[in-house]
This record gives structure tokens, sequence and C-alpha cells, in this order.
């Protein structure tokens, strides 16, 4: 009887993963894209039409951590999950979501916290901020927005801790477009939930 055959590797491509998950985890780099990039070129596979994808190198990445910073991980992700729910239950009226690398797991000390607000008025996140009085640094975010590329806004400020946290506004009706899944985006309850796991 033979064998069923063996599922096809591409090698090249989990080695791009591993290598792109080493600069991400070795250099602090956040933006996926570039770390893939940089990995081919180190790996002289500049012409690669194989790049991993996002997922791949998050998984990567999980394994570098798990490897490397067993004891210090949970505990450095926990307190960045409890600053993020201290920051989405104060911007409660705005229906924060989480999103990034605090909520994928693949955070280290040095990460930012990000989340996601909504309003349809653009001035009622900063007249929140300034209300309570809280810093920050105010900005914009260029990004999808019902399949348009949008400028929306942004703001920076600091959990008590120093983590810098950074806030995009989308409008109210981004909220109920369905590109938010659980393994991507969660609202305050779904952090508790993580958090008490």
């Amino acid at each position: 009887m033979r064998k069923p055959p063996l599922p096809h590797r591409d090698l090249m491509r989990e080695q791009l993963a591993q290598q792109a998950a080493k600069l991400m985890f070795d250099s602090s780099i956040t933006d996926f894209a570039f770390a893939k990039r940089k990995a081919a070129k180190q790996l002289g596979a500049l012409d690669t039409q194989h790049l991993p994808s996002n997922e791949e190198v998050e998984a990567a990445l999980h394994s570098y951590r798990a490897l490397f910073q067993h004891n210090d991980h949970p505990q450095n992700l926990r307190l960045l999950r409890q600053e993020a729910l201290a920051a989405m239950q104060q911007l409660e009226p705005f229906h924060p979501y989480l999103t990034g690398s605090v909520l994928s797991g693949n955070a280290d000390p040095d990460s930012d916290i990000n989340l996601i607000l909504f309003s349809d008025d653009s001035k009622a996140v900063l007249l929140f901020l300034l209300k309570h009085e809280l810093e920050f640094a105010d900005g914009e975010w260029r990004l999808k927005v019902g399949g348009r590329e949008e400028t929306v806004p942004s703001y920076t400020l600091s959990s008590e801790a120093g983590t810098p946290i950074h806030l995009v506004v989308l409008p109210e009706n981004a909220r109920y477009s369905g590109s938010r899944h659980p393994e991507t985006h969660a609202d305050i309850a779904a952090l508790e939930a993580l958090l008490a796991a």
C-alpha cells in the first residue's frame, strides 16, 4: 500500500517567515512588510514571489517569543493588556477596540497600544481629551474606510507607565462594517475575558 504524498512545504517561504520574525523580535520592528522585505534581502531572495503572509510571520514570532521570552513575556503582555483596558474604560463613550500586537500576543515590553475609537463628531474625542486634561499629540492616519482611502484623526497619549497609546478615530458607521474579527479586534468585554482566562 502506497503512502499518501506529504504536503508540499515551501522551505524558502518558511525561512523568510522565520527571518522576518527574528528581525521583528531583535530590532523591535513592527511593520510586517518592511520585515519581510529586509528578510528577503538578507536571504538573497529579493525576486521571490513567495513572501510569507503576516499570519505566517506572526506564528513564527509567537514561537520566537515562547523560546526566548518564556519567563517574562506573559507578565509583560498582561501588563500591557491591563494598561489597554484602563485606557479603553476611560474612553468607553467612543466604543474602543484594541488591535495590534498587544491583542495578538506578539507585543514586547516596548510595544505601543493601538485603539480604534468611533465618533461622527471629529472634535468629540479632542474635546474629551482636553476636558479630562490628558496630555496628547494629535495627527492624522490614512486608512481604508468603507472601501475608500480616507484621512482620519489620530491622537497619541501615554499610559501611567509611559506606554504610548495610539487612538484612531473612525466614523460611527465603521463600527457596523463587519470588518472587525475577534482575533484582530477586541472591545472592553472581550479584553476583560482575555485577561480573566
